[in-house]
C-alpha cells in the first residue's frame, strides 16, 4: 500500500506531514491493531511440525517459533499457524524499523541492490564506484561523534574480532616504531610462537558478550555453555558494577561499587603492564542480564585507559541505532575524549567498528582483510535505516516511548513486590529489563507472555528484556504494558 502511493506521487514529505503523529500508521496502515491467536498455544501444530522436519537437517533446538515472514507486518510477528504476536523481541534487537518495512522493500527492489547481491564484490580488492557513496551517506553519516572511519564486517562477532586485530596490530606498531618486521619475527609467527605472534592480550568484563568467534569468545563471560570445551585466550576480565535499583535510592552503595570496580580495573591493567592492548565494554551488558553502570564509571574506564595508553572500544552492536534514546549509546555518558573504537551491527544490518586514528589502520595492505570485508547490500540497507530514522525523528521518539514504558512498569510492578524486581533502563529509550526471583519463574513469565500474544526474550539468570523497534508507538505500548500485567496476574492471582 505504501509503495504504491511512492509510484502515485505523494512525496515521503506529503506522507510525513500526514502522519507526523505516528510513523507506524506511516509506514504499516493494515498491521493489525493487537495480537491475533488461533492455536490454542504458541507455538501451534504447524509450527511444531515444521519445526520438526527442520530439526532434521537444522540444529532447532533454540526455536521459539517458525515464522511466517511474508505474513509479519510492522511490531506484529507471525508463525506458521497464523499466530501474530507483538513482537519487543525484534530478532534480538536487530529489526530497526519493523517487518516489511515499505523503505526497506523499496531498497531491496533497487538495482543498486540487484547489482550489490549479484556482484558481491571482494571490497578490499575490487570495491564498486558507488561504495564510497554509500557509505558516506549511510554507515558514516551516522557516525558516533569524534569518528570518521569505518571498516565493514560481516556480524557483530566479527566487527568484534576485527576491532581486537586493529588494537593489537597498532599497539605493536608503537613498539616497533620505525623499525620493519625482522626475520626471526616473520619466521616465528609460522609456528605460532612469539616473537612474532603477540603476548598482548584484549580486557573485557565479567558478564560481558561480545560474540562466538575465537578471539571474541574469550572476552564473552555471560554464560558457561557459550564458552565449554572451546580454547581461550588467557586474557584478563574485570568486574563490572552491580548495581542496586532504583537507582535514585541507591546513589552512595552503587557509587562505593562503581568506584571499587574502577580501582580493580586499574590494578588488572598495573598487573598486565605494557600487556593490554585495549579493553572492550558495552554501554549495557545485554546477554549477560541488562546490567547498567553510569557516565561515572564510563568516564572513570576513560581517564584511567587513556593514561595507561590502553584503548579503549565500545561494543555497540545490541545497543546502537537508537535504542537507548541516543543514536548510540555511549552518547549518554558525554565522554571527555571518544573511543578508540565503536563496534556496530543487529539494527544497522550491517557491522563493523568506527575509528578515527589513522594508526589503527595497519600500513600493509591484507593484515586486515577477509574476502568480503562487509557487504554492499547491507551497508545500502544501513543507509536507508539510517535515513528513515533521522527523517522521521525515531531516535527521540523511542527515547520518549521508553520513557512511558517504564512509568508504567513502575506502576504495574507495585502490586507485585514480591515477584518482580530490579526495573532499570530509565531515561534509556525502551532498552528496558526486569527480573524474577528465579529462572524458572521468569521463563514461565515468557511462555505465558506468548500465549497472550507477546513475543518476548529473555538475558542473563532471571532477567527479561526489551528489544522493540523504532517504531513501536504508543499504542503497542499500551498492548505491552495490558499483556505484562495479565500475565503477571495469571501468574500469581
Amino acid at each position: 500500500m505504501i509503495r504504491t502511493a511512492y509510484k502515485s506521487g505523494i512525496t515521503r514529505a506529503s506522507l510525513s506531514k500526514r502522519y507526523l503523529g505516528n510513523v507506524s500508521k506511516l509506514y504499516y496502515p493494515e498491521e493489525v491493531t493487537g495480537p491475533v491467536l488461533v492455536s490454542e498455544n504458541v507455538p501451534g501444530p504447524k509450527t511444531i511440525e515444521l519445526n520438526k522436519k527442520l530439526g532434521e537437517h537444522f540444529d532447532n533446538r533454540a526455536t521459539y517459533f517458525v515464522t511466517d515472514y511474508k505474513n509479519s507486518l510492522g511490531n506484529y510477528i507471525s508463525d506458521c499457524d497464523g499466530n501474530k504476536l507483538l513482537d519487543v523481541y525484534a530478532q534480538i534487537s536487530s529489526i530497526a524499523l519493523g517487518y516489511n518495512n515499505p523503505a526497506l522493500i523499496k531498497t531491496a527492489q533497487s538495482e543498486d541492490m540487484v547489482n550489490a547481491l549479484v556482484n558481491r564484490p571482494a571490497l578490499a580488492c575490487f570495491p564498486s564506484k558507488e561504495y564510497g557513496q554509500i557509505l558516506e551517506e549511510g554507515i558514516l553519516a551516522a557516525a558516533p561523534p569524534g569518528m570518521t572511519k569505518v571498516w565493514t564486517a560481516l556480524s557483530g562477532s566479527c566487527a568484534n574480532e576485527t576491532a581486537y586485530k586493529a588494537a593489537l596490530m597498532y599497539q605493536a606498531s608503537i613498539k616497533r616504531g620505525d623499525n620493519d618486521f625482522t626475520a626471526e619475527e616473520l619466521s616465528s609467527v609460522m609456528d605460532n610462537a612469539l616473537p612474532g605472534t603477540s603476548d598482548m592480550v584484549i580486557m573485557s568484563f565479567d558478564k560481558g558478550f561480545h560474540g562466538r568467534l575465537f578471539g571474541s569468545l574469550s572476552t564473552t563471560r555471560s554464560k558457561a555453555i557459550h564458552k565449554l570445551d572451546i580454547p581461550a585466550f588467557d586474557w584478563p576480565k574485570a568486574p563490572f558494577p552491580e548495581l542496586k535499583y532504583p537507582l535514585s535510592e541507591f546513589e552512595a552503595e552503587n557509587r562505593k561499587e562503581e568506584e571499587r570496580c574502577l580501582a580493580e580495573f586499574e590494578r588488572i591493567i598495573d598487573q598486565w603492564p605494557t600487556q593490554i592492548a585495549a579493553f572492550i565494554v558495552e554501554p549495557v551488558q545485554s546477554e549477560g542480564g541488562d546490567n547498567h553502570a553510569s557516565a561515572f564509571f564510563f568516564k572513570g574506564l576513560r581517564e584511567i585507559s587513556k593514561a595507561k595508553g590502553v584503548l579503549m572500544i565500545v561494543d555497540e552492536v545490541q545497543t546502537g541505532v537508537g535504542a537507548s534514546g541516543k543514536f548510540w549509546a555511549h552518547e549518554h555518558w558525554n565522554l571527555p575524549t571518544p573511543p578508540d573504537m565503536v563496534t556496530f551491527s543487529k539494527k544497522f544490518q550491517a557491522a563493523g567498528f568506527y575509528f578515527a586514528n589513522p594508526d589503527l589502520q595497519p600500513k600493509q595492505p591484507f593484515r586486515q582483510f577477509n574476502t568480503w570485508c562487509g557487504d554492499p547490500s547491507k551497508a545500502l540497507l544501513a543507509k536507508t535505516i539510517y535515513q528513515e530514522v533521522t527523517h522521521y525523528g525515531l531516535v527521540g521518539r523511542t527515547a520518549e516511548i521508553g520513557d512511558y514504558v517504564y512509568g508504567n512498569l513502575q506502576s504495574i510492578f507495585t502490586k507485585f513486590p514480591t515477584q518482580v524486581k530490579n526495573l532499570r533502563g530509565e531515561k534509556f529509550g525502551t532498552f528496558i529489563a526486569f527480573e524474577f526471583n528465579t529462572a524458572n519463574e521468569r521463563n514461565a513469565f515468557l511462555v505465558a507472555a506468548r500465549n497472550k500474544g507477546l513475543n518476548i526474550g529473555g538475558c542473563g539468570d532471571q532477567s527479561v528484556r526489551m528489544r522493540p523497534t523504532l517504531v513501536f508507538e504508543r499504542e503497542h505500548a499500551d498492548v505491552f504494558l495490558q499483556i505484562v500485567e495479565d500475565t503477571l496476574k495469571q501468574l500469581y492471582p
